[in-house]
């Protein structure tokens, strides 16, 4: 029992690293093949169908919000129990949580299919493009349930010493959707719809490992009997609420992107817009795996009220997540251009487009590692609210500022610079909150 024993050894940077390396790893993993989607869409079918995606996003990060919101609240919950040595009741809160997720994603999945003719009728796309995104989005939503289960077991399976098999499952499933990818849209001309098959498949691979994982009952946390406890969801829901409104806020402020883009560009500005996101989000992910990985760490010591290694924890995290932004910073600007013609050729109008967004949003790398992390850490502290307020005013407060007013001074280049001003404004809420809190919790 590995990473049982580790949350008793002393708080080193080592011992993090057993814990947030496979995180970080699977989370780059994870953005790399959603990249790779990308890569194949805009070069063997096109840039309309690189801004259906990204069109399509926000429909994603509805139904996916919910799942978010249990898997990161929940593992918080059942992991304080851990820490408390209620084992027992944590296996069967799992199994309870496990199932409500089920119930969800048939729900949101038949949501989704009922409004995406809807959504995508009211925007004003060109007939090729409106076309490209019910296309996607209708294969997309057939592996919701797998895609939810996906998101929770990945969180669980770190939780409870299988954190190498977490890494495992991702690349495994990363290598497959690159497979599909090639073999749906070079080899059978399967369209778009081809690429959403690929990474719905590629998703599954997590959901599917885990099903056999979790029945397993020499497993720290395996399925049993489930007990209904309100208190239990309601917990959840509370501690995660934050990663629930980052991920419909994320969905919105797509929105508000892509629609200040075709107001100003066009549909290559979405395209563009895009590339951008899929730079960042990559970056990004650096950032989550790591609060992921910690995450449970700083719940168990907050179970056992162990002031001393929860600080250590805590300021060791901090440097690292300092180191970590300068590294992107510098490798996302010197890399621009070479990455930006991945996705569109020079010739391109939509080359030149992301080139100059991608230099302007690469300064939000420095502050976005210490944003995530704040919020990250208050929801392993079980404290959602203020988790939630982090999360809500920076992606969507601060951004919606930021959106409305920049572009209306600076035109195309506002809108790129929407996101690093956002962020810093985040930022000093984060310290706010954190010099707030310190003596709380005693880190």
């Amino acid at each position: 029992m590995e990473n049982q024993n580790a949350y008793l050894k002393p708080v080193t940077l080592k011992n993090i690293l057993k814990f947030a390396v496979p995180t970080i790893a699977m989370t780059l993993f994870m953005s790399f093949y959603t990249m790779v989607d990308g890569l194949f869409v805009s070069n063997l079918i096109g840039t309309d169908a690189l801004s259906a995606i990204n069109l399509t996003a926000p429909v994603i990060q509805l139904v996916t919000a919910i799942s978010t919101m249990l898997a990161t609240g929940g593992s918080a919950v059942i992991m304080k129990k851990m820490g408390q040595h209620k084992t027992e009741e944590a296996k069967e809160d799992f199994t309870f949580l496990i199932l409500v997720n089920v119930i969800v994603g048939l729900i949101m999945c038949a949501l989704g299919y009922f409004a995406m003719g809807r959504i995508f009728g009211g925007m004003n796309l060109s007939a090729a493009v409106e076309q490209y995104c019910v296309e996607y989005l209708s294969r997309y939503l057939v592996f919701t349930v797998p895609i939810l289960l996906m998101n929770n077991f990945t969180l669980y399976m770190i939780a409870s010493e299988k954190a190498a098999l977490s890494l495992v499952c991702s690349v495994a499933g990363g290598v497959l959707n690159m497979i599909l990818d090639y073999v749906f849209l070079a080899g059978l001309h399967m369209g778009i719809g081809g690429a959403a098959a690929a990474t719905g498949l590629g998703y599954s691979v997590t959901a599917v490992a885990g099903l056999f994982v979790f029945s397993q009952k020499k497993n720290l946390l395996h399925f049993k009997k489930p007990a209904v406890r309100l208190r239990v969801l309601t917990g959840a829901a509370s501690n995660g609420c934050s990663e629930m409104a980052t991920a419909l806020v994320t969905g919105i402020v797509t929105m508000m992107f892509n629609w200040t883009m075709l107001h100003y560009v066009g549909e290559d500005g979405v395209a563009a817009v895009t590339i951008i996101m899929y730079v960042l989000m990559f970056a990004s992910s650096l950032y989550t795996g790591y609060s992921y990985g910690v995450a449970p760490m700083l719940s168990y010591y907050y179970g056992e009220q162990n002031h001393d290694k929860l600080k250590k924890l805590v300021e060791v995290s901090l440097k690292v997540i300092g180191g970590i932004s300068g590294v992107t910073v510098a490798a996302s600007f010197l890399m621009t251009k070479p990455l930006v013609a991945v996705f569109a050729s020079p010739e391109n109008p939509v080359y030149d487009l992301a080139v100059t967004g991608n230099r302007i949003c690469t300064a939000a790398l420095l502050f976005i590692g210490f944003n995530i992390f704040a919020s990250g850490m208050f929801t392993a502290l079980s404290n959602g609210v203020v988790s939630a307020v982090l999360a809500f005013s920076r992606s969507f407060v601060f951004m919606l500022i930021t959106m409305i007013a920049l572009p209306l001074v600076l035109g195309v280049n506002g809108i790129w610079l929407a996101t690093p001003a956002a962020e810093l404004m985040a930022l000093g809420l984060s310290f706010f909150m954190f010099l707030k809190y310190r003596k709380r919790y005693g880190y």
